[in-house]
């Protein structure tokens, strides 16, 4: 259903936070940067097969015109993006002698939003071409060209000279054009080729496939081709600074600066750290080198107070700053420590349970770039309006701006390495390219303070040398966790055995992620509740989930009870952080709590915050796990008012529950009367053997529960085995194999049921009373 907006309250895709400094300067930026456009012909759209809220805001000459690096900032700076010149050849094939079709850049080929809309294949070339001119103010600077991201091999020529080839998809890069301007209007040529999966280099989730709706395509989407970042000029003196990196040192409340620099041998930077407007720390030395700016007592950047201090660095000579840049930084710290004797993640050396959801970063209208600013910042705000405080960036990169609004609203960020195609091993040309944007992708984001973990790997994409890249990762960023494998569970992967967590894969889930004596344990994708919105279905008919939910209230039933189940029961054993999928519907995958259009939000916003911020809490002060004697007799007694005097027994195979007492019969009592042993399935969990029947187990079948033999197999042993979790009065016995499924009573049979199923024993009425035992002394000792 569709939410109604408060009246006189602008609805939430719209609601923008004040960001004090940045949008200040991207005003400032824009006024006096216009450029000649390429042509005055005619340009349209071409019809997405969705509209988000935005579809109809992205202007035509002027799109995404905030600025693009916020932690590198400048005020004088040119926008390129706009309509281009465009043609598409053979891709051996040398620059075309006419440019027949026009492009909205940064939009791919394969978007509605750039005005092409067509498939691009393996075997096609890209280009792209448009005037410029460079501000007369700039005069005496040097002039750097700088592209946000292309996909995948670009190459760029200036006024007929060839200034430069980048390959890789994800990482920005620039060239100085100094030396190629005329002093009046330029012309800048742009090539690309893009061989999505049939290439070997990292590519996500792309694959080439029809631009337009159709069945199929998995959990694979379309491939997205040439230009999909902001291009822009910026003048920048000779000698400049090239990159902040910033590092927060909370053990030395400080901030550690690294001002990386071009042909400044021999020069100091001036690092200026203020909140407010008011300067409260200033460091000066070397360019180049580690500056540590002291911050006294610094205020700490979390979820729930993501707060940035400004960051000023300038390029001295002698006491004249040459060069001067804007930036941000958080002060926050991400390790792992012993809480309550189980390895966690701390944030600012507390542990607080991470709970997000995949975010795959596709649009209906745009493809790999989202029609605005404030649709980049949507995804993340519908995070915070439900309650999350993580999100897994799922083998896509975004842009810088993306970053921002995640540092600035406060989420913590899983950032994937976009994987190789899943079909192939790399060769050591893929490896050494794969490794050198994996690094160059660091570079460009490590100073991101909402970015907590670098997730190598998924599933075993492409995967090689998982423990030695895993070990690099770490040492060139050591102030953050990594993941060497996500889903080390699934899909023939291979666990490298090392970095700082263990990340099961588990649909529905949540599953039993057991942390170990090194890593921490983490739950890096499950759910995947399916609901199909009419209307708003990429392909109607034509989606698909990893369970079909049958109404919104059953979704909603369903999502928050694997959310409760999480809080009572996975964390308390040592889970600690959790990945649902996912925020949105994306093309024929309807998993989505928002639809592919971001047009509807499918689950109640209120509840599902609620749900998340209880499991937050309680990761504060987790509780202790429940454990039972085992080797020992017990009887398990119901704890649902009315009903107190029954107990769990078996008869004839199947289990019910009876009146128990001093005067039943021996047989009663030993029907009642169960063995409590270590889980036949997983050594934390327990099994409960019959008493006059040794050798026979409490199991579930069909959902029903059963007293049957164990035939040895690796499935009863799964189905007769059952985890603890807390209940007021008593324990809760959850299923190791359907895990958020519980032993339940009902009008006295027993059945395995799940909160929000859709089974009549999965009644919500006193759902948590009548799945909760009292273990009390056995009556048949």
């Amino acid at each position: 259903m569709k939410r109604v907006p408060i009246p006189g309250r602008r609805p939430w895709w719209r609601r923008l936070t004040a960001a004090t400094g940045m949008l200040t300067l991207v005003a400032t930026a824009l006024v006096g940067s216009a450029t000649t456009p390429a042509q005055a012909a005619p340009w349209t759209p071409k019809p997405p097969p969705m509209t988000t809220p935005w579809t109809g805001q992205v202007p035509v000459d002027n799109p995404l015109p905030e600025y693009p690096r916020p932690q590198l900032t400048r005020p004088d700076w040119a926008n390129l993006n706009g309509i281009w010149d465009f043609a598409v050849t053979g891709r051996d094939a040398g620059r075309p002698s006419a440019f027949p079709e026009q492009i909205r850049v940064p939009f791919v080929a394969e978007s509605a939003l750039s005005g092409i809309q067509r498939r691009i294949t393996e075997n096609d070339k890209l280009w792209y071409k448009r005037a410029f001119t460079v501000p007369a103010n700039w005069t005496g600077r040097r002039v750097q060209l700088n592209f946000g991201a292309s996909d995948w091999q670009t190459t760029v020529w200036v006024n007929g000279t060839q200034v430069g080839t980048h390959k890789g998809g994800y990482d920005a890069f620039s060239y100085d054009i100094t030396s190629q301007l005329n002093g009046g209007t330029n012309t800048v040529v742009v090539s690309v080729h893009d061989p999505a999966q049939t290439g070997g280099q990292a590519v996500g989730k792309q694959r080439i496939n029809d631009v337009k709706p159709h069945p199929g395509g998995g959990i694979f989407y379309t491939a997205a081709s040439g230009i999909w970042q902001t291009v822009w000029l910026e003048p920048v003196a000779p000698a400049h600074i090239t990159r902040l990196d910033m590092t927060p040192d909370l053990g030395n409340s400080a901030l550690r600066v690294t001002a990386r620099v071009a042909a400044a041998g021999g020069r100091d930077v001036r690092v200026t750290v203020s909140s407010g407007g008011t300067a409260v720390a200033t460091a000066t030395g070397a360019a180049g080198a580690e500056i540590s700016v002291p911050l006294g007592n610094p205020r700490l950047w979390s979820p729930e107070d993501p707060f940035l201090y400004d960051v000023r660095a300038e390029l001295l000579d002698g006491a004249t700053a040459v060069d001067s840049v804007g930036g941000y930084a958080g002060m926050r710290s991400i390790g792992t420590a012993k809480v309550g004797n189980v390895l966690r993640p701390v944030l600012n050396g507390e542990f607080v349970f991470q709970t997000g959801t995949l975010d795959q970063g596709y649009w209906p209208d745009g493809i790999y770039t989202a029609p605005t600013d404030a649709a980049l910042r949507s995804d993340l705000q519908a995070h915070k309006d439900l309650g999350f405080n993580m999100v897994r960036k799922h083998i896509k990169v975004e842009s810088q701006r993306w970053f921002y609004w995640a540092d600035r609203l406060g989420l913590l960020v899983w950032q994937d390495m976009p994987a190789m195609d899943t079909a192939k091993t790399p060769d050591a040309a893929a490896r050494t390219q794969w490794e050198a944007e994996y690094h160059a992708i660091i570079d460009q984001h490590r100073s991101s303070p909402s970015l907590v973990m670098w997730v190598n790997q998924n599933e075993g994409w492409g995967q090689y040398d998982q423990a030695r890249i895993a070990d690099e990762v770490k040492a060139y960023d050591p102030s953050r966790l990594v993941n060497n494998m996500s889903g080390v569970n699934c899909c023939g992967s291979v666990d490298g055995g090392n970095g700082d967590v263990l990340d099961n894969h588990i649909y529905v889930g949540p599953g039993n992620t057991a942390p170990t004596a090194t890593r921490a344990a983490v739950l890096g994708e499950f759910g995947g509740l399916g609901y199909k919105v009419p209307g708003h279905e990429w392909y109607p008919g034509g989606g698909f989930s990893y369970e079909d939910q049958p109404s919104l209230s059953a979704l909603n039933n369903r999502f928050v009870g694997l959310l409760d189940s999480i809080r009572v029961g996975q964390m308390p054993a040592g889970l600690s952080a959790s990945v649902y999928t996912e925020i949105t519907d994306v093309e024929n995958e309807v998993n989505g709590l928002l639809t592919y259009d971001r047009q509807v939000v499918k689950v109640d916003t209120a509840r599902v915050r609620a749900a998340n911020q209880a499991l937050i809490q309680a990761s504060r002060a987790p509780a202790p796990p429940v454990t039972l004697p085992t080797g020992q007799y017990t009887s398990l007694r119901v704890t649902t008012p009315g009903h107190t005097n029954k107990y769990l027994r078996h008869y004839e195979q199947l289990v019910h529950t009876a009146v128990v007492d001093g005067g039943s019969d021996g047989l009663l009592k030993n029907d009642a009367t169960w063995k409590v042993v270590t889980g036949l399935a997983n050594s934390q969990c327990y099994s409960f053997e019959s008493r006059n029947y040794p050798g026979e187990y409490l199991r579930h079948r069909d959902f029903r529960i059963r007293r049957d033999a164990n035939d040895g197999s690796a499935l009863f042993r799964a189905d007769a085995t059952f985890c603890t979790v807390a209940g007021t009065g008593g324990v809760r016995l959850s299923s190791a194999n359907l895990p958020g499924s519980y032993i339940r009573h009902i009008n006295s049979e027993v059945w395995l049921a799940t909160p929000g199923g859709a089974h009549a024993w999965d009644n919500p009425a006193t759902f948590t009373e009548d799945t909760t035992w009292a273990v009390e002394a056995p009556w048949a000792p």
